[in-house]
């Protein structure tokens, strides 16, 4: 009997190369899984740099975990709730989760907008929000358009399954990747010449990879955009927690409060705790819209990736608790642009600079000088070195679709003090082995309009063990943060 392909057996959308798992962005996890760097085990192991995960603040988390414990069906003090939690629960979700949920997003947002509860929609983290508005707002062969750079799994969460497409708006370091009026229109035109149907704006704010986030003006412009071309607005705002001053970040819902003929049924929000609280393995995503159809059916089809009863029965608890939300946004914060600053000052003094930026859990790196040539090919080139020479796992600006080669998106808040400084170190041990690249000057990063936050301090005072600066709280491997992942027994009892 002749053998028949199994792919032929299956679906296409099953077996296509939606999903990604082959760009370099993927790649790169692939490298650290196949020789993941540890401490004792590992030490000259590939770091993960290429997950933008926050794992600063678990020990706020577990204090609070450990001083509530009713809050989990699994102890003592909460198993009375355990059939309840465990019984049907509807599509809706608790109540208690979700005004919970509505009261954490308004205070992330510094209590300057207030969210409702009732249009509140759960998903299996951001992707399955993503995904979820895709379904709902545009059919199969019809467009988003996506300011550049942006996120590599955009292509698989809002394209794998819904056929729809997604269109770039090509922004430029010329002007440091901001979003012009100008850009939106050259993008929108160009579609429909190609005959794509633009049914939507996708913007994430903050940006990954950029760490920036966009000013009220922008915003007031692209809802102007918007409601011109009557398209859908979707505003990814999963970071709006790691923005390091919270006065300074402004949400969509502030604009549209002072936007009176903005169409509020074209605005949509995306949400979810896997940024702001570290929880990305809760699978928590939140669809928020203004439309009460889309609100409508999205619940509906949430049914396929809801969140579980008891994650949502713990967080309502957590996150009813105003006391520890405040500290915990403001603590976080804190220490964010603790970690932030220290990285960007490492590189800077070794001439590497980065995007200014002031959120995100990354920094957008301006590696161009590295590049034999100013192509993506050169990139991937070097990429290769970095992974294999340096050993870290840092993101190539083309899988994040940037335009101009030479830009990578590196990851500084899912590691430990001393992994970040071994990773300094590394960097700084390569720049020395190649004095052939011609190390710029500040002046020279000025000029190419990349503001460096640089001190005199030569890098040796930042990371020579024995010279290390009681500013950073950056502590020898012997005496580590008691703030760093590895050092906290919630995040050990993981392992």
């Amino acid at each position: 009997m002749e053998l028949v392909s199994n792919n032929n057996m299956l679906s296409k959308i099953a077996t296509n190369n939606g999903h990604g798992e082959n760009s370099p962005y993927f790649d790169g996890w692939k490298a650290y899984d196949a020789n993941p760097f540890h401490p004792q085990r590992n030490p000259e192991g590939v770091i993960q740099m290429g997950l933008a995960e926050n794992q600063l603040s678990f020990d706020l988390i577990k204090e609070w975990i450990e001083a509530n414990p009713s809050a989990s069906i699994c102890t003592p003090q909460g198993v009375s709730g355990f059939k309840h939690t465990a019984i049907f629960q509807d599509y809706h979700g608790l109540p208690a989760f979700r005004t919970a949920v509505a009261n954490f997003m308004n205070r992330v947002r510094g209590n300057r907008v207030k969210f409702d509860p009732d249009r509140i929609v759960m998903s299996g983290g951001a992707t399955g929000a993503h995904e979820t508005l895709a379904f709902c707002l545009a059919n199969p062969g019809e467009a988003f358009l996506v300011p550049t750079p942006y996120y590599p799994a955009f292509d698989r969460d809002l394209r794998w399954r819904t056929g729809v497409n997604l269109v770039p708006v090509v922004c430029e370091s010329s002007n440091n990747f901001k979003i012009t009026r100008e850009a939106l229109e050259t993008a929108y035109t160009k579609a429909k010449l190609d005959n794509i149907k633009v049914k939507g704006l996708l913007v994430t704010n903050p940006s990954n990879p950029l760490g920036t986030f966009l000013d009220r003006e922008t915003l007031k412009d692209v809802v102007s955009f918007i409601n011109d071309k009557s398209i859908h607005l979707v505003c990814d705002e999963i970071y709006a927690g790691t923005v390091t001053n919270g006065d300074e970040f402004v949400s969509i819902a502030e604009v549209i409060e002072e936007e009176p003929e903005c169409n509020r049924d074209l605005i949509h929000l995306v949400y979810s705790l896997s940024k702001d609280m570290g929880f990305p393995g809760f699978r928590v995503g939140i669809v928020y819209s203004y439309n009460d159809n889309v609100v409508s059916i999205a619940r509906k089809m949430s049914s396929f990736g809801l969140v579980s009863t008891q994650t949502q029965n713990m967080l309502a608890s957590m996150l009813s608790d105003n006391e520890f939300v405040e500290n915990f946004i403001s603590e976080s914060r804190v220490r964010l642009a603790h970690r932030h600053d220290m990285f960007n000052r490492g590189l800077a003094q070794v001439g590497i600079g980065s995007l200014e930026s002031k959120a995100g859990l990354f920094l957008w790196m301006d590696l161009r000088r590295f590049l034999k040539e100013p192509t993506f090919e050169a990139e991937m080139t070097f990429w290769r070195t970095i992974i294999n020479d340096i050993k870290l796992n840092v993101s190539p600006g083309q899988s994040f679709h940037c335009s101009e080669p030479g830009w990578f998106r590196v990851c500084f808040a899912n590691m430990d003090d001393e992994t970040t400084i071994i990773a300094l170190w590394r960097i700084k041990q390569f720049v020395r082995k190649n004095r052939n690249l011609e190390i710029k000057t500040r002046k020279q990063f000025w000029l190419n309009n990349l503001p460096l936050r640089s001190s005199s301090r030569r890098l040796d005072d930042i990371l020579t063990p024995h010279r290390m600066s009681p500013h950073y709280d950056i502590l020898t491997p012997h005496r580590m943060s008691p703030h760093s992942p590895l050092a906290s027994p919630l995040v050990r009892a993981q392992h």
